[in-house]
C-alpha cells in the first residue's frame, strides 16, 4: 500500500491512541500534579504523533527522519515519565500496561521506518 498522507501510517495512527489513553490515566492523577508531571506528560506524548506528521510533511527525507528521531526522543520521555508515576504510586504497571505495551511496539515501528528511510539515502 503506497502511503498516501502522514493519516495512513499505522505509527502514527497508534501513537494518537497512545495520546487517548495517557489522557484517560491522567484523569485519576493528583490535581497538584496538574502543572507538574501531568503536564509533561501531556506535552511527551503529544509530540509523538505530532512530530511523526510534521516530518511526513518536509520536503527531504533527512528532515523527516529527524523529526521521526525526535519522536522516538518524545516516546523516551514518556516512558520515563510514566515509570515516574508508577514509583510515586499516582497508577500501578496494571492500570498502565497497555500504555507501557504500546509505547515499545512505536518504538519499534519508529526504529523501522527509519531504518527504512535511512537505508534509501
Amino acid at each position: 500500500m503506497k502511503v498516501k498522507s502522514y493519516r495512513d501510517l499505522i505509527v502514527w495512527q497508534k501513537s494518537v491512541d497512545l495520546v487517548t489513553e495517557v489522557y484517560k490515566i491522567l484523569r485519576s492523577f493528583p490535581e497538584e500534579e496538574k502543572f507538574g508531571l501531568t503536564s509533561q506528560l501531556k506535552r511527551s506524548c503529544i509530540s509523538i504523533p505530532s512530530n511523526i506528521a510534521e516530518g511526513y510533511g518536509r520536503k527531504y527525507i533527512k528532515d523527516y527522519v529527524r523529526f521521526l528521531q525526535i519522536s522516538r526522543g518524545s516516546l523516551f520521555e514518556m516512558q520515563t515519565q510514566i515509570q515516574i508515576s508508577i514509583n510515586l504510586g499516582f497508577t500501578t504497571e496494571k492500570q498502565i500496561n497497555t500504555i507501557l505495551e504500546t509505547s515499545v511496539e512505536i518504538e519499534k515501528m519508529l526504529n523501522a521506518l527509519i531504518k527504512k528511510l535511512t537505508a534509501n539515502t
